[in-house]
């Protein structure tokens, strides 16, 4: 794979640190460590136990987020719904303090994004997501007990279903849904975490743990 570094047996191929595939984004990561040569400024890792039955899949690490601290949603507004409601379930340890040094561990799930790295806006372009849609594929690979992927919006839920050769506009998105797919595996849908859908009420917290709930159901 262009781009990727081997992982150790059991993980999934990863997209390296200088990865070419997305002029525009390396444009970006260029530019964010001339500005900011303490952050992470390259694609943000999986994080989770590969063994896990649960993928959580966003869009894009977050300027001052992910790309910031180098763990997905950790530092940005995100994180905040997320990590809450991971904990809540059971499905990680310990305290989120919006810092990757902040213990806390993932236990039950495992979390990325269909884009590993920043891009402008924060709003990739479809080329970025088909260039790193290979990693998310690899992801899929390397988790043998998965049992089911929520998506947090459109666009992750649009790339998981190209990752597994299927077409979007076959499975539409809907807030609340669970679609069982060719293999076993299960795509469960959600409005994304973002600022904007949980100070707009179009996600609530309650909402989401509906949500969450069904997912921990579904995978058992």
């Amino acid at each position: 794979m262009a781009g990727a570094k081997a992982a150790g047996m059991g993980t999934a191929p990863a997209p390296g640190r200088d990865c070419p595939l997305c002029p525009r984004l390396v444009a970006l990561r260029s530019a964010n460590r001339t500005a900011f040569p303490e952050w992470h400024n390259a694609p943000v890792p999986s994080w989770g136990p590969a063994e896990a039955r649960i993928l959580v899949l966003g869009m894009a690490p977050g300027q001052r987020g992910a790309n910031r601290t180098g763990r997905p949603f950790t530092g940005d507004h995100a994180g905040k719904l997320l990590y809450a409601t991971l904990l809540k379930f059971g499905l990680a340890q310990g305290e989120y303090q919006e810092r990757p040094d902040d213990g806390m561990v993932l236990t039950g799930c495992r979390v990325t994004n269909a884009v590993r790295c920043v891009p402008p806006a924060n709003l990739p372009e479809p080329a970025e997501v088909k260039a790193c849609n290979q990693f998310l594929a690899g992801e899929l690979q390397a988790m043998p007990r998965l049992r089911v992927v929520l998506a947090l919006g459109v666009l992750a839920h649009a790339a998981l279903l190209r990752a597994l050769g299927l077409k979007p506009s076959r499975i539409p998105f809907g807030h609340g849904a669970v679609h069982a797919l060719p293999g076993g595996v299960k795509l469960a849908d959600s409005y994304h975490v973002s600022r904007y859908n949980t100070s707009t009420r179009r996600l609530t917290p309650e909402m989401f743990e509906a949500v969450m709930a069904e997912v921990v159901a579904q995978a058992g």
